[in-house]
């Protein structure tokens, strides 16, 4: 029997040390710097205006954490990109994924000083218990705080749409709405791996510019368009196919309960409705991730949470849908798929 050690408890318990470097990187832009060639530590401390104490030992934690690369030793050593942080940390690559690092560095650290507050009042942590907005009161009012917030969930969801894009079958249907769209990146992924669907992204008024933005940047104007969209006032746009990206986890169950309601009369018969989220396991024991995220609902908005495939099916059920199933994606994320 191999004997206890409390390494992987001090490993969770510490894990603010790694996650607050990698952050605090990405915030700087370091991956993206030197995503244009290597640079000496004394180089890199200068670009960032990094005081003399803070090299080697942040470059060096970042190449011991698998984020960059070191050739050589002591000041004339170059740094670089690991393969991974190139691909998905880079600024100028249309891959990168770290804008909800930034989003972690600036918003939710501080606000998960907080959680133990939070799960003794069950009410959120953010802004709002701060004496400010909600956080979409914050960021909709922001246009660089949306540009951040936006970036974020691209970034951790890019991965997932384009899965669902090349998982799904979509020959039986030709029309997508998705609801709470962002940038467009669910319907533009959608669109690029099926050319003979046309795709609506919707959404707030202030996000309608940054999506026409990125689908012009595209060049899918032709099959991918925007519509201005609030889901707690407007019924959903018509479509074959209605889906919500992290959408759902957001609210109370009555909320939820609302949205799947308003998906359902948006469909024709035989249409689908696809949630992707961080689906927990029914079982509630495997996706750390996911359960982690449902934590974090706490903190954004108390009484929001994310749900089981077991769950979602129950609640479309009940809206009137025929059947429903899980489709994995990629990592800790799933769809959740209910038929007309």
């Amino acid at each position: 029997m191999a004997q206890l050690t409390p390494e992987r408890i001090v490993q969770i318990g510490m894990g603010f040390w790694p996650a607050r470097t990698l952050q605090t990187a990405a915030k700087l832009g370091l991956f993206t710097e030197l995503a244009k060639g290597p640079m000496t530590g004394e180089q890199i401390r200068q670009k960032f205006e990094l005081a003399p104490r803070a090299i080697p030992d942040f470059t060096d934690a970042l190449v011991s954490l698998g984020m960059l690369e070191r050739e050589g030793d002591g000041p004339d050593a170059l740094y670089s990109n690991s393969a991974e942080a190139d691909a998905f940390l880079d600024k100028a690559k249309p891959s990168y994924a770290g804008g909800l690092l930034e989003m972690a560095h600036d918003r939710l650290y501080p606000f998960w000083g907080d959680l133990l507050k939070g799960l003794k009042t069950g009410q959120a942590q953010n802004e709002s218990a701060r004496g400010m907005a909600s956080i979409f009161e914050t960021v909709y009012s922001d246009p660089e705080g949306l540009a951040q917030f936006l970036a974020a969930m691209s970034g951790v969801s890019t991965g997932n749409f384009m899965a669902l894009a090349e998982k799904f079958d979509w020959s039986p249907y030709k029309t997508l709405c998705d609801v709470g769209g962002a940038e467009g990146i669910l319907a533009m992924s959608v669109a690029r791996a099926n050319p003979h669907m046309t795709c609506i992204t919707a959404d707030l008024p202030p996000v309608e510019p940054i999506a026409q933005g990125k689908i012009a940047e595209a060049g899918l104007e032709d099959r991918v368009s925007t519509a201005v969209v609030d889901f707690f006032k407007d019924d959903l746009p018509k479509a074959d196919v209605i889906t919500m990206g992290m959408v759902l986890h957001d609210w109370d169950l009555p909320t939820k309960k609302m949205l799947i309601a308003k998906a359902y009369d948006a469909l024709p018969e035989g249409g689908a409705f696809i949630v992707v989220e961080q689906l927990i396991d029914d079982a509630r024991r495997e996706n750390a991730f996911g359960l982690m995220m449902s934590l974090n609902m706490i903190i954004e908005g108390g009484d929001a949470f994310d749900y089981t495939g077991k769950d979602f099916a129950l609640w479309c059920a009940e809206a009137g849908f025929k059947g429903s199933e899980v489709l994995h994606l990629a990592g800790p994320s799933s769809a959740a798929i209910a038929y007309k």
